[in-house]
């Protein structure tokens, strides 16, 4: 079996790595399965790309698209014109896309015009939010994937309520738990934790990149505003994505918070596991403090992680100023709710994955 394997932004190369290494345990078991790991460039930061192949313990790319930046549209051409050459050269048996950032888009049209097999991992996820670019993501490449791996029963409903046969359905986990149980071992405590003085349980992560939340001066200094006022005196640790630098160059802060560069997957995770809780708009962030039992206030109205609120530790606020600074100071006092962990979330997904994959091909 051949496999090409698409990772371009920080949650692929999470979600991919426990893949690579269900695939070499595989082998080491008998299996004959060749890959190629594509990186598309999305992300060409190191603080967000390279390190994470370092930190997760999987090989660099076979080949580097470098995509770059750009708009929409842009980004998403420049990938399916590298992607569709590296394809005519090394031909798969199937093109693994995760998540549903630009890459796995581009590449999914890409395969299925040059008639190769797309298999999507983290298929079937909805906020129903068609404003946000990752929907209309999720949507097109689940239109046309060949099989469909899902992290939980209610992705699976929404592929079948789609016209998607069950068959082609496989209720798998989540490979990003399995990254995160593989590495807990390995976390180690970014710099800021000494230079602060951060005690476990006493400060509170903030992550931030969503146009709504960062693309406005005003929009991101409301929203800053509220998070401080509800957290005092609760220091926050705020490591900023480069889509929100920019702007947050222009409005005042507090000291009690602190902002850092882009970190490291296994310093971020440390800061996470410590923390007392995260604010955060992310996706995947939900589902790792959801994993770990930490607190987490979601700015935004609808998730594509619906099971992290009704099983797990988040709650969906929105942006309301005033609704943020109520829940942040609720975050603070400790008056939170106990999660559990989703089914299947256990460590073995990439295991289930690639013994499926070696079924169908």
């Amino acid at each position: 079996m051949k496999l090409t394997l698409v990772a371009g932004a920080r949650p692929n190369f999470i979600k991919i790595a426990p893949i690579i290494r269900a695939i070499e345990k595989s082998n080491l078991q008998g299996s004959n399965i060749q890959y190629r790991l594509v990186h598309t460039g999305q992300h060409y930061d190191d603080a967000l790309s390279l390190s994470f192949f370092k930190d997760l313990n999987i090989p660099e790319p076979n080949i580097n698209l470098g995509a770059g930046s750009g708009s929409q549209s842009e980004q998403t051409a420049s990938i399916m014109v590298a992607f569709e050459r590296e394809l005519v050269s090394h031909s798969p048996n199937a093109v693994v896309v995760v998540g549903d950032v630009n890459s796995t888009l581009a590449c999914s049209i890409v395969a299925k015009k040059l008639c190769i097999d797309v298999v999507h991992i983290e298929a079937g996820i909805r906020s129903g939010d068609r404003s946000m670019p990752e929907e209309i993501n999720r949507l097109v490449t689940d239109s046309i994937s060949d099989h469909f791996f899902t992290t939980t029963r209610e992705a699976g409903s929404n592929l079948i309520k789609a016209g998607i046969s069950e068959k082609k359905i496989h209720f798998v986990g989540n490979t990003m738990i399995d990254s995160l149980i593989q590495s807990k071992d390995r976390f180690s405590p970014p710099s800021v934790t000494k230079l602060y003085n951060l005690k476990k349980g006493k400060y509170i992560v903030l992550t931030l990149h969503r146009p709504a939340n960062v693309d406005s001066i005003e929009k991101l200094q409301e929203v800053i505003n509220s998070i401080t006022k509800g957290a005092m005196p609760t220091p926050i640790v705020f490591p900023v994505h480069p889509r929100t630098k920019k702007n947050l160059k222009a409005i005042k802060l507090i000291p009690e918070l602190v902002t850092t560069d882009p970190m490291r997957y296994l310093e971020f995770m440390y800061l996470i596991k410590h923390s007392k809780g995260v604010v955060t708009d992310s996706g995947g962030i939900q589902e790792e403090t959801t994993y770990l039992g930490i607190p987490c206030l979601t700015l935004r109205n609808t998730t594509e992680r619906p099971e992290t609120v009704s099983v797990g530790t988040n709650e969906l606020i929105g942006s309301l100023p005033e609704k943020i600074a109520e829940f942040v100071k609720k975050l603070v006092s400790g008056e939170w709710k106990k999660g559990r962990i989703p089914e299947l979330w256990d460590g073995k997904t990439s295991d289930r994955i690639i013994a499926k994959l070696l079924e169908l091909y």
